[in-house]
């Protein structure tokens, strides 16, 4: 790695845990080049996908209440 790094590395190791959250934050925001209308499109066409493999009954549906109800369950 470059010597700049290094340094940025040595002074992020000073930071409070909230000051190295929030730096972590800004440089996965700066990496993420998706803006919100590729990353819609992206779930439109998923979403696409889905109900066409259900009309071609590759997949099975689930009554709404039981999928809340598992996933309910998941996080207790």
């Amino acid at each position: 790695m470059s010597a700049l790094f290094d340094e940025v590395q040595k002074q992020a190791q000073r930071l409070t845990p909230q000051e190295k959250a929030a730096l972590a934050h800004r440089l996965i925001e700066e990496l993420d080049s998706s803006s919100e209308a590729d990353v819609e499109q992206l779930w439109i066409a998923e979403s696409q996908r889905r109900y066409d493999a259900y009309l071609r009954g590759e997949v099975q549906s689930l009554p709404g209440d039981d999928v809340m109800s598992r996933a309910r369950s998941r996080l207790k």
